[in-house]
Parts: C-alpha cells; structure tokens; sequence
C-alpha cells in the first residue's frame, strides 16, 4: 500500500497518463472501437449499473486470471484543511477488513494465489487492484464490494491507531531517506496556501494525529459510494459475465452524494523562485519544476515530447551537455508529471562533486532556451515518438498491477470520462510537430519555475504546522436519480471461496544450438510483437578479486557505452530510433546481457545487441565518465540507510577475501572502481563472456525456425578470445559461535533499519523448497509473522519481512524491518523473540498457515506467468541452477506434499543465537538501549564497514 503523485514514466504509465480530462456522461453499454490505423489497442465494453458504478471489461485470454481494479475519485486534493493524510489513511484503513470480513484484507486473496495486489493514493484518486484466477472472480467482487458497501462497522478506535501509525511510519521511512524531504518542499512552494496541492498526499503529523472516527464516517458516506467509483475487469472475462456478476455484488450498494471535483487549477507562476536546503546527501541536487497544463490536454502530451528530446533519454539535450560532453553532472533527468487539476514539469540535476551549481544552472538555461528558439531536429522527433510508442506496446503486456491495461482504462475514466482517451494520447504524440514543441516551450518553460538546490549538510526535521479544526461538514443528500437492485447476495455466509482453480500452463521450452556453441532456449509468447533476449554467462560478484570488487557490474555496464561502430551517444541514439532496450548486469554468480527488440526491427536490433556483447569499445574517456557517476552512486548507496546496511553485511557474513564479501549491490568501493583501468574491463570481457557453455533465453513473439538463423547471422562466427576462466571454489564459510551486532550511526534519523542476516545451503541444496517455505512462515509475506507483529500489532514499522537470497553457494537468509526509532530495541527484541520461538518449534509452523502457503503457492502459478519478465526470469533460474525444465511443476507438487512437521523441521536451519545484526540509525538514540539488550557483542562500524574507535 502506498501514496503516489504519479511520474509519467517508463512502459504504460507513459503513453497512457496525458490523455485525462473532466468526467462526462456516458451511454449504459458502449463498445469502443480501435482509433484508425492503430497497430496496438486496448478494446473494450462497458456499462453502468443503476446506482452509478461505471464498468469497463477488457477480454484477454492469454491467462486464467482476471484483473479487478477499481479506483475512486477522491484523493489528497479533497482534503479539508485540518486533515491532509487522510485519503492515504483511508486507503489503509479499507484493508482491515469490513463488516462481513473481519481481519486482514489480504488473507483470502493469498488462500485463492492472487497476484499484483494492492492500494494506491495520490492526489486525485485513489485504487485498489488484484490479479485473481478466473475462477476466483467471485470472492474478488465480494471482497471489494464488502468494503465499498460494508465497512464503516469494522472500523474502530483500534483500527484507526492501527493504521494512523502505520501510515506515520511510512512517512518517516520516506522522510529518513536522502532527499526525502524535497517534495513536501517543492509542494508548499508550486502551489499556493489553499491550493489542493499545497500539501502531501501522506500529510502531516498533526492531522494524521487529530483524525477521528467521525472524520473516517463522513469521509467513507462522503466519497465512497459506488457512483464515485470505476470498476474495470481485465482479462479472461466477457461483458455478459461481468454483467452478471458485478449487478450480483455491487448492485444493493446505495449511492453516495455527487461530490463535486475542485475546479482545474494549474496555478502558472508569475515569477521565478528559488530555495537552498541542507540534507544528508553525498552530492548536490538541482530540482527545477513549472506548474504546467493539466491532464486531458493536448499540451501536456506534447510536454511529453519535449521531455523526452530535452533530458528524458540516454541521448537527451542535457544528457549529451551536462553528462557526456561538459562532465558537470552524474545524472539528469526531466519529467512532465501529469494530474488532474495541473501538472508538473521537472527537470532533476545530480551535479558531479565539486562542480559549481551555477554553472550547471546556467547549463539548463541554455539548453532549454536553445531548444525553445531552434525547436528539435527531425531525428530527434522521431526518436522520441518511438520510443513513446515502444513503451505503450511493452505496456498493454500486463492486465493488471500498477499501470498495466486496467489501470490505463480505469484512468481514463476517471478524469476523462472517455476510457479509450489513451488513442488521443498516442495520436496526440504522433502528429506533434517541432513547431509544437518550441510553442509548449514558450508556453509553459518561461518564467515562473521554482528550483530547489539541496546540498550536502545536516537534516532538519520540517516544521510542522498545527492541526486545525475542518469546517463543519454534512454529507450532501444523494441524487434520486440513482438507484439500487435487490442482492442475492447472503452476506453472512461469508467469502465465497472457489473449489476448482485453473491449472498452471507455462510455456513448452524448445532448445536449439547455435554454430558457436551456445545453447538456445524458446518460449513463444505472442501477445505482442516483441523478442526479448537474455545471454547467460558465469562470473559475476564471486569472480571480482578482493581488490578489485565491482569489475563484474563495472564491465557489463560500459558494454553499451559505445560498441561496434557506435560510440556511448550513438549506440544509445540507435536503440532508441529502433525502439529497443539493451542492458547488461552482473549477480552473484554470473552476468546477463538482455535486448527487449520490436518484432518489426528485430534484425537491426540484433545487429546492435551483438556489437555490445562481441565489440565494446571500453573507450577511457567513457570509462573515467561512468567511474565518476558510479562513485557517486556509491556515496548514494552510503547514505541510504537499506543499501548502507546491506554493503557492510556480506563481509560480517563471509569473512573478508571470501568470493561472496561484496556488498550486495554489486557496486564495489570507491578504492576498487578508481583502481579499474580498460586491462581489467577486457581480461572480465574476455574470461567470462565467451558463447560457448553460454545459454540464450529467448521469450516473445517468435518460433524455432525463424529465431535461430537469425541469430546464427549475428553470432553464429563469435568465438571467446583467449583463455576461459576457471570456475570459482566459493567454500565453506563456518557461522559465528554466537551473535553479533553492528551499529552504523546516521545522527537524525527518525527510524533505524534493522537486519539481521544468517548463511543457508545454498540454491539446489537438499531441502530448498522446504527451507523457502519455512521462511514464507516467518516473515515472506505480508500476513507473515513478522510483519503482523511489528506492522499489524504493534504498528512500529511500515513493514516487516525476511528473505532468501538466491547463490550457488551458501545463500544469506535476511530478516529486515525499518522501526520508529524509539521502538529500536523493543523491536530488536520482538524480532528475536519471534525467531527463537519459531527455529525452536515452540511456537511451530501451523496447519493453517502451511494450508495458506501451499494454497497461494499453487494457486498463483497461472497468474505469475502473465509476462515475458516472468517466463524469463524462471528460465534463467532454470539455467543458472541447472534445474529441470518441468522445475515449477515439480516445487508446486512438493509443496503440496509438505506437512508443518517437515517445515518446521526446516525452521531449525535458522539458530538465532548466532545472527549477524545490523542497525542503522541515530547511535545516540539507540546505541545504549541495544547494548542492554544483550544479543551479542556490539560494534560500530563506518559506512565502508570498518570499526569506529570509542565504542
């Protein structure tokens, strides 16, 4: 569950969130039709319901599973003064169950294997969304109907300080990252005292503090009612069934009052402004931003345009200036942040250390201008279209989840009363023309920007402001128009659970051999006319020598700075003009380099995919470029308390000099990364990316016969150079005799980030899937007991949870929590409290929550698959393992067949008495009441892991 504002971003979200406007009227059934010409759609039906709920239905029969997404149009913008917060509260109050489902919201849905679910609010609406299977769409409309027609008796005192501190939590998990304070201060200064995007959607402490069980009930009668609401159902479902079944459940539930929506506003500035503040941060950052046209316009999807051309590509203005040719800056980026009542275009400057702001600004002034009066070139345009429309057919992949088709079609309802209003998008990007851009521009990138400069210094908590009493509010009387039909529904039976749920169906895996030795596998998806491709090589983290941590990741990253005839800027212009992504990256136990290619330029695409693997440059003044930037990213990983803790750890678990002591992500250090020179790029290059005994996933829309001489036409004639590397001995680490906690001090911060990490057998070891399953007990997933303690319960963190991570070797076995930081220890102490209880079998593994993990387990499977990602990432377990190809077969048959006997067996892996902790947090706050804890030996360590004297 989260608070979003919304970025136009990557995949759907992108070619789908400018086309949004005012709510009309519409006919009760309606079948909407493909604009002209278009080569990707999203056809649907809809109807209305007599009281008002509006119903879109998308058929897509790829999977046995159906999307439910409903979004309602209130968000933070309806807030009374005196209560900012409280549609993102309300979203998490409405998963504590209603009044004929008492308890967690999640429980059923995890028993039916539901996918992609959660909550979202951001300042204009907010949703709740879960993939289910086909024949689970019944417990689904049951469950969102319950709480849109049955909740207000569910809520009490309880639940409302439940969920308030929850919600506080959340927003001191934000608030303790770097620049986490920026955009409460970017809001407070675009927008008028007033304005409804004055203040955050998370609010304010106060208001979150003096919210009341009145203020829940005049909210819920207020904006809940089923004709404020869209319900879109995607996926394996017809208009006749939905007919039928959402009259059945939604059909009784009495309107609501029509609420009016405040008038569109986009406050343009008259002036520039401008704002220094300090932050924990290693680097300065430069946030400039203009209040711009609303969503729904044609001028906010052309602003979409000139971000791309301006510094939303790898081969923007301000990437080619201020990244690759005057070196000022580690990373740009621009953004046209669409919402209902205005919109956002920000630009966002990482400046490189020691390099003066004022010249950066200066940078942005001349680009910005340069582009307004000269407007963009022809390539450019056209680039920056396809990339567009590239993004939009990736995206219409997914049914559901954040942004896939159903929050497209619900989106467009909701603010534009027309669900098809992603066709004027596109058509609107399609037919901008460079005179467009330079009057959008003119239009909205004059004067009347506030830029926000956040430098590196001390933290300073922001003042809040007291919280005020709303002006008193009585629910306006319901329009008669509406209407209500009689249910069938008998409500005190309970969810109705289904008996019969469709079976798994994951793509036959079809291998050939290339002529250079590498295995190919295929799994065709053709849903949309896209080949994705993913290269599989050994190496990775364990082959980087202790002084050179980081050479795996440095090495795959700089294979797309410039390759084959194509220098960084070109290689990357080229992908773009094809519409493809490439990237490259490095794991645990080897490295992948990936192309997601457009079915119609896939040969191209191909021809850029092999110069990256077979011809990097390794050019050292791209090289000194990205060193530079990736050192930056590691004082970024530094002051972020997660990737803080989660770089000292694999030292504290491995021992030092051990092939697996790298941090986590992969990055290395500072002293490694300067030490790197182009020798040491070429010998990784040439030892571990080599085509023989390398495997070549291929998932998409393609066969055997077409795919493979393809292929054998750009790689058929590659051969390894020189010798291959010898593989790794990853050995045996011995745990620690007893435990052990470290402290990193991070003075200020409101929550400390607890670890605590123990070494497992590694991937393919003698009971894997068991001991997978005795973490899912303890802590691998929401209703898990970790977080039903420290979230639920207690309501200290904003969640819980524990994982495994995958490794050839022995794996680590992570629990993590961020906590308020006065709960530290008590924390500390309920996590070890929870774990001892458990590895001991005095608080065993429980028939119902076995039956909950193998029901979800099994019952997910046809859900889990919907996408390329999906297939692909099991594949390359297939591979990197040496699995079998019937691998998700036989671990669901052996989870159906485990008792809690045997998993609480496999609980006994975890000893808490020798547990490595980690805390992150203010060591002045929580260093003395963790010592008197007692769990181990405590040290403090710096951020690179090294102990601090004087403690």
């Amino acid at each position: 569950m989260g608070h979003f504002r919304r970025p136009r971003a990557a995949l759907l979200a992108v070619a789908l969130t400018t086309a949004l406007g005012a709510l009309s009227g519409m006919p009760d059934t309606a079948i909407a039709k493909p604009a002209a010409g278009a080569s990707v759609d999203i056809p649907y039906q809809e109807f209305t319901l007599p009281n008002g709920l509006r119903v879109i239905v998308h058929t897509d029969r790829k999977a046995p599973i159906v999307a439910v997404n409903i979004w309602y149009h209130v968000g933070s913008k309806d807030e009374p003064a005196g209560r900012t917060g409280f549609a993102h509260l309300f979203e998490h109050l409405m998963f504590n169950g209603s009044e004929n489902h008492r308890g967690e919201y999640f429980e059923p849905f995890e028993l039916v294997g539901a996918t992609d679910m959660n909550g979202t609010t951001n300042s204009d609406r907010t949703n709740y969304f879960e993939n289910v299977p086909t024949t689970a769409l019944d417990l689904a409309l049951w469950m969102e109907s319950d709480r849109m027609g049955h909740l207000l008796g569910a809520i009490d005192q309880k639940t409302l300080d439940e969920q308030r501190g929850v919600v506080q939590n959340e927003k001191r998990q934000g608030e303790n990252q770097p620049y986490g304070q920026v955009w409460e201060k970017l809001g407070k200064a675009l927008y008028p005292v007033g304005h409804p995007y004055h203040h955050t959607t998370i609010g304010s402490m106060n208001d979150l503090n003096a919210a009341s069980l009145a203020d829940v009930q005049n909210w819920f009668k207020a904006w809940y009612g089923p004709n404020n609401a869209v319900l879109v159902l995607a996926g394996d479902i017809d208009l006749a069934t939905a007919k039928e079944k959402v009259s059945k459940y939604f059909g009784d539930i009495p309107a609501g009052p029509s609420m009016a929506q405040p008038a569109v506003n986009v406050a343009q500035r008259p002036a520039d402004t401008r704002e220094v503040m300090e932050d924990k941060v290693p680097q300065t950052r430069i946030y400039r931003a203009w209040n711009v046209a609303e969503v729904g316009t044609r001028d906010i999807d052309q602003l979409d345009v000139l971000s791309q051309i301006l510094g939303g590509s790898a081969t923007s203005r301000l990437e080619k200036r201020l990244v690759h040719g005057d070196k000022l800056a580690d990373s740009v980026s621009t953004g046209a942040y669409a919402s209902q009542l205005g919109s956002n275009f920000m630009i966002m400057v990482s400046v490189k250390e020691g390099v003066d702001v004022a010249k950066v600004e200066a940078v942005l002034d001349e680009e910005l201008a340069k582009l307004i009066q000269q407007g963009p070139s022809a390539e450019e345009l056209a680039q920056a279209k396809t990339v567009y429309r590239a993004g939009f057919i990736r995206g219409i992949e997914r049914i559901g989840g954040f942004g896939g088709k159903a929050d497209a079609l619900a989106e467009c309802a909701i603010y534009e009363g027309d669900a098809g209003c992603f066709r004027t998008s596109l058509a609107n990007v399609n037919n901008t023309t460079a005179a467009d851009v330079q009057a959008m521009g003119r239009k909205w990138l004059g004067k009347g920007s506030h830029t926000l400069i956040v430098e590196p210094g001390e933290r300073k908590p922001l003042a809040e402001e007291p919280a005020v009493t709303p002006q008193p509010f009585n629910v306006p009387a319901v329009d008669p128009k509406f209407t209500t039909t009689a249910s069938t529904v008998d409500r005190s039976n309970g969810v109705p659970m289904p008996s019969q749920f469709p079976a798994l169906k994951f793509p036959s895996l079809q291998r050939a051999r290339l002529d250079n030795g590498t295995e190919v596998i295929l799994a065709e998806r053709h849903d949309i006319p896209v080949v994705n491709f993913s290269y599989e090589f050994n190496g990775g983290y364990q082959a980087d020598a202790p002084a050179k941590l980081g050479t795996s990741s440095f090495t795959m990253s700089m294979l797309d700075e410039g390759a084959g005839p194509y220098d960084a800027l070109g290689f990357r212009a080229r992908a773009e003009e094809l519409g493809a992504v490439l990237s490259a990256d490095a794991e645990l136990d080897g490295t992948s380099a990936t192309l997601s290619a457009l079915k119609e330029n896939l040969d191209p695409s191909l021809d850029l995919f092999a110069d990256m693997l077979r011809e990097p440059r390794f050019e050292q003044s791209e090289m000194d470029r990205v060193k530079s930037s990736w050192i930056a990213g590691i004082k970024q990983e530094k002051a972020r308390p997660n990737t803080a803790a989660l770089r000292v750890l694999p030292p504290l678990l491995y021992g030092e000099g051990h092939p697996y002591a790298a941090p986590f992500t992969g990055s290395g250090t500072e002293a490694s990364i300067t030490a790197l020179g182009r020798d040491d790029l070429t010998a990784y290059h040439n030892a571990w990316l080599r085509p023989q005994g390398a495997t070549l996933i291929v998932v998409g829309d393609t066969t055997l016969k077409d795919i493979v001489p393809a292929l054998n036409r750009h790689f058929g004639d590659w051969k390894g150079t020189g010798e291959a590397a010898a593989s790794i001995d990853i050995g045996k680490v011995e745990r620690p005799s007893a435990a052990r906690v470290y402290l990193i001090d991070q003075p200020g911060a409101v929550q400390a980030n607890l670890f605590a990490g123990e070494l497992m057998p590694g991937n393919g070891s003698d009971g894997e899937t068991l001991l997978q399953m005795a973490n899912e007990v303890i802590g691998g997933s929401f209703v898990a007991r970790l977080n039903m303690n420290l979230r639920e319960d207690k309501h200290w963190s904003y969640g819980a949870r524990t994982l495994l991570t995958n490794a050839k070797g022995q794996r680590p076995w992570l629990a993590i929590a961020p906590v308020q930081i006065d709960k530290t220890a008590d924390a500390l102490a309920e996590m070890q409290r929870e774990l001892q209880q458990y590895a001991s079998g005095k608080a065993p593994a429980t028939q119902a929550e076995i039956d909950r993990i193998k029901a979800n387990e099994s019952r997910s499977l046809p859900g889990a698959y919907e996408t390329s990602s999906a297939v692909m990432n099991t594949i390359g377990g297939i591979v990197r393992y040496g699995r079998p190809d019937d691998y998700v077969v036989q671990r669901n048959a052996e989870i159906q067949a485990m008792t809690p006997a045997q998993v609480q067996q496999a609980a006994q892996a975890l000893d808490p008495s020798k547990l490595v902790w980690v805390v992150v947090g203010d060591l002045k706050q929580i260093e003395a009441p963790i010592k008197a804890l007692k769990l181990g030996e405590v040290t403090v360590l710096d951020a690179d892991g090294k102990p601090v004297a004087g403690h």
